[in-house]
């Protein structure tokens, strides 16, 4: 009840400091479009006038771009091609478009429906990192406090529970996923776990592949087995995506690359999007000084994990998710936004914890089966 408590203080406090932001619109407008798929005109009014009706008015005015130099964000609140021909962007996020469509089909207002998933997943991250560590450090009611009430109180934690982006809601997936492994969950449920976050954020394609191509490598170099269920799995889920891509006519990973960081092209069929190699190393080497941080840290938890435990399994998961923090970065190098890495690099702190336990309690945590 006390961790309850705290928790739900957490998400007030987080409530009242939302944020109405250039994601929101998208996502809205994408739900919009379920609704009024023949009205691209109407999505867009209803997108920016339920906004404005709840955004404080700095923040509403940051959202159109009412500076000269947005010119980008003033097209997107004017200009009906030029915003439905954004909105691919969010739309293939289905099942975190499913969860704002629910959440608005209660009666909840739609900025708040987005809003709300950030809120509600915060809170039960909360309680499941309280859980995760009861079970790594029993009896130990005091440590698990301060932890859980420590970790949510991580700028970055707070900083997605307040955005209208499904980054809180994968969060809440991959502390469950944690469980799963804790718990030794059968493969076919931490399969569908896979599904769930590639349904919500397909990018998270690359993070259930590895997973799947990691299993079926360990298992084969220690028991010579051949998992043929787990490539059932990758390819079910590879197709799940294929399908994805194809029907919300996703402009494709150039597109993406060419309007994050080097122009936001305010119409896209206006200007056709070019990457050279030179360009994106040129990115890449530019965003990969400011990611130093994330690198150090990363490297010395791993290597730590490394030095006090000779467990294959721990150090394979522990590698997985190292690994997985920067193919995430090589596809979208935005480092300053560590949002985007974090539901990897949390992980890796729950294992270095784990191992802690071994040493401290013994906790049995054997295989994943």
């Amino acid at each position: 009840m006390f961790i309850i408590s705290i928790l739900a203080f957490l998400t007030y406090r987080n409530y009242n400091n939302r944020v109405y932001d250039w994601d929101m619109p998208g996502y809205l407008g994408s739900m919009f479009t379920t609704e009024f798929p023949d009205s691209p005109d109407k999505v867009r009014e209803l997108t920016y006038s339920s906004i404005k009706k709840e955004a404080p008015v700095e923040q509403y005015n940051n959202l159109i771009g009412i500076k000269p130099s947005a010119t980008t964000r003033q097209y997107f609140a004017k200009n009906t091609q030029s915003f439905t021909e954004q909105l691919p962007y969010f739309q293939i996020k289905i099942g975190y478009i499913l969860v704002i469509t629910f959440f608005y089909k209660l009666g909840f207002s739609p900025p708040m429906s987005v809003l709300f998933i950030g809120l509600i997943s915060y809170f039960i991250s909360g309680l499941l990192i309280f859980y995760i560590l009861k079970i790594l450090f029993p009896e130990k009611y005091i440590l698990t406090v301060l932890l859980t009430s420590g970790i949510m109180l991580m700028p970055t934690v707070t900083f997605m529970s307040g955005e209208s982006t499904p980054d809180m809601l994968i969060f809440l997936f991959i502390l469950i996923f944690a469980i799963g492994l804790i718990k030794k969950w059968s493969q076919w449920s931490m399969f569908l776990l896979l599904v769930a976050m590639t349904f919500i954020r397909p990018d998270y394609i690359t993070f259930a592949l590895t997973y799947l191509g990691a299993i079926f490598l360990f298992d084969y170099c220690t028991e010579k087995k051949i998992r043929v269920a787990l490539m059932l799995q990758g390819i079910v889920i590879f197709s799940m995506y294929l399908f994805i891509m194809k029907f919300y006519n996703y402009p494709g990973w150039v597109d993406l690359f060419y309007d994050s960081f080097i122009e936001r092209r305010p119409i896209i069929s206006a200007k056709t999007a070019h990457v050279s190699l030179s360009t994106y190393l040129q990115v890449i080497y530019n965003k990969i000084i400011v990611f130093k941080k994330v690198t150090l840290s990363v490297l010395i938890i791993t290597g730590a994990i490394f030095w006090m435990s000779k467990e294959a399994w721990v150090r394979m998961v522990s590698v997985l998710f190292l690994v997985n923090v920067y193919i995430k970065f090589f596809f979208f190098p935005q480092s300053a936004d560590l949002r985007l890495f974090f539901p990897f690099i949390f992980p890796l702190f729950i294992m270095i914890l784990y191992v802690v336990s071994r040493k401290y309690n013994n906790v049995k945590l054997s295989g994943i089966v």
